[in-house]
């Protein structure tokens, strides 16, 4: 709710105010309380924790926006429940992350709004538009007085080395990888460094931080490799559940980075050097441009 009211407040339009509850038995219930016919819009709403309510919410207030009568519908998911599901790995899951894309579309909206998926391929998963949007810029101004003069920049995995890429293209400094193997869903031992980081201080970067296990086996992996301080993480989303605080106190942080994708618990993270970068800017002038038909080339991710 936070971050609608930020996107709403930099475009100079009100929030429709609306009823979420839930019953006793565990039903949701939504209700929108103006009048939406004729309009495009916007809902603003992250499926992150708890993911199954916030998911089940972003379709039930899709279908009450379409059966009020808007004209256009547009899901604004500033973070992706599901998205590490993409596919499958030993020929018994589902795809949860195609799934969940169909519901949305399902749901009745006409487009999706996405940042900083964990796989750019999910752009192609649901049957509607995606247009996916990139913090890297605001991630980059933010974090570029921090960061010393024989930084590396370092992505925890494979996965991220993209997004590392892009931050050390932006602050001019060379990149690193460590290769991960993940045990279990909190659990990851980190296998080796590639790249030359001795000496140097790193800075690392990652779509998300859940239960910063990968965070934590990079930065001990790179301390036994030679790196140095002091030391950066930032990410996209900081979804910092279970032992992901105790975890990252763990740490001899000069500063963690997250945006306000999803909402950080502040009081819960006392005691960790944590900094907030908001994407409502962002978020606002991509809703401006779709409402006037106008380009997003330069906020969109370029893999």
């Amino acid at each position: 709710m936070e971050l609608a009211r930020a996107v709403a407040t930099e475009l100079g339009v009100a929030l429709v105010e609306r009823v979420s509850e839930t019953f006793p038995d565990g039903e949701r219930r939504v209700e929108i309380l103006s009048s939406v016919r004729g309009a495009d819009v916007y809902v603003v709403q992250p499926t992150g924790p708890p993911v199954a309510d916030s998911l089940l919410e972003l379709l039930l207030l899709a279908d009450a926006c379409r059966r009020a009568g808007a004209s256009r519908l547009t899901a604004v998911v500033s973070y992706f429940g599901y998205a590490r599901q993409e596919r499958r790995a030993r020929g018994r899951e589902p795809i949860a992350a195609r799934l969940v894309a169909d519901l949305v579309a399902t749901a009745g909206f006409d487009r999706i709004v996405a940042l900083d998926l964990h796989e750019p391929a999910l752009e192609g998963f649901p049957p509607i538009p995606v247009e996916h949007l990139t913090a890297t810029k605001l991630l980059a101004e933010a974090v570029r007085p921090l960061v010393p003069e024989n930084a590396v920049v370092v992505g925890p995995d494979l996965g991220a080395t993209k997004l590392a890429e892009r931050l050390a293209t932006a602050w001019e400094k060379p990149v690193a990888v460590v290769h991960k193997l993940r045990t279990s869903g909190e659990n990851v031992r980190a296998l080796r460094v590639i790249g030359d980081v001795k000496g140097r201080a790193p800075v690392i970067v990652d779509d998300m931080i859940s239960t910063a296990g990968t965070v934590v086996a990079c930065a001990h992996a790179l301390e036994q490799a030679g790196c140095v301080k002091p030391l950066l993480v930032l990410a996209t989303h900081g979804l910092l559940v279970g032992e992901a605080l105790e975890r990252l106190r763990s740490l001899d942080l000069e500063a963690l980075f997250v945006t306000d994708s999803l909402a950080v618990d502040v009081a819960k993270a006392r005691g960790l050097p944590l900094r907030t970068v908001s994407v409502a800017s962002l978020l606002a002038s991509a809703i401006s441009r779709l409402h006037r038909e106008e380009s997003l080339a330069d906020l969109r991710v370029h893999v």
